[in-house]
């Protein structure tokens, strides 16, 4: 049993001339997916949520992710700044909360999975690699809900993303200016790519650092625009 639940969920990390034959058809996987298109894809949010996941899991990016740390950042970003808030926009909350705990539990999760010794744990183990994913999925899902359902107070809504951005960043110019490669599970595959370990993971940095923010400039902007329109509403 033990034994089945060891190495990278997504296989052995691939090398450039094979990274398009590496589709992953898991079944169980499959499956899930299906069901989340039953359950949301009637939404249009929803339906863009699971093609998300299905670029994520499904697509080559997830073979290229046991291999680059810096593929491995992107899939994260794809999870916790594109498909849990588009599922947010498909399962709004029941009432506005304010994001300060679970922009802290987000952040607590997306860091400590960047910690080394769990980081790799989660790349050589399926059971650990799946934990990584669920809770990096759930934590971000309760804080986009609060995020872009924040009701009569959107200026808290754009803190919030302010916040889920700049714990972001931040965590990227860590890994950016870190003086070594910090990740024992990315020290070879990256040299198939053209790439040293440290600057795969600086690659990675940066990645979380810059064009990660975009997806957070969109939301906030979804977000301004909703507090306008109520404000436009509440003069009308």
């Amino acid at each position: 049993m033990m034994e089945a639940l060891e190495g990278t969920y997504c296989g052995p990390a691939p090398l450039p001339a094979d990274i398009w034959l590496r589709w992953n058809l898991d079944p169980a996987l499959l499956l899930a997916l299906g069901l989340l298109v039953l359950a949301a894809g009637r939404n249009r949010a929803g339906a863009l949520a699971v093609a998300v996941l299905m670029v994520a899991f499904v697509s080559p990016l997830c073979a290229l992710s046991a291999a680059l740390f810096s593929a491995r950042v992107v899939h994260h970003v794809l999870l916790v700044a594109v498909a849990t808030p588009l599922f947010a926009l498909a399962w709004p909350g029941r009432r506005p909360r304010s994001p300060a705990v679970p922009l802290l539990v987000a952040t607590a999760v997306l860091w400590a999975w960047h910690w080394p010794p769990a980081y790799n744990l989660a790349l050589s183990n399926v059971a650990a690699y799946w934990t990584m994913q669920a809770t990096l999925l759930g934590s971000a899902f309760a804080f986009w809900r609060t995020v872009l359902h924040c009701g009569q107070a959107p200026g808290v809504g754009l803190l919030g993303v302010l916040g889920g951005y700049m714990q972001m960043a931040l965590l990227g110019a860590l890994l950016t200016f870190a003086p070594e490669a910090l990740y024992a599970i990315h020290a070879v595959a990256p040299l198939d790519w053209g790439f040293t370990p440290l600057g795969d993971q600086q690659l990675g940095g940066l990645i979380m650092w810059v064009p990660a923010g975009l997806p957070f400039v969109a939301w906030g902007a979804l977000v301004a625009r909703r507090g306008w329109q109520t404000m436009a509403q509440g003069l009308a």
